[in-house]
């Protein structure tokens, strides 16, 4: 029976870590890092897209004169 989490993301990777002989335990040590790092990551891209939207909000307004 596939968990939530690797029914919402569906990856390769996912699909590797029930592949491999491992432990339950293993396995789900495994599949929680991932998660972990998919988690960090859409952080990072978060945090990275507010900036670029700070960024054009403050230097590329048109209603700045030069």
């Amino acid at each position: 029976m596939k968990n939530e989490l690797e029914i919402k993301f569906g990856s390769v990777i996912y699909e590797k870590i029930n592949t491999v002989r491992m432990s339950e335990q293993e396995r789900q040590v495994a599949i929680n890092a991932m998660h972990d790092a998919d988690s960090i990551v859409n952080g990072i891209v978060w945090v990275s897209n507010k900036i670029e939207q700070l960024g054009a909000a403050l230097f590329l307004n048109p209603s700045i004169k030069h």
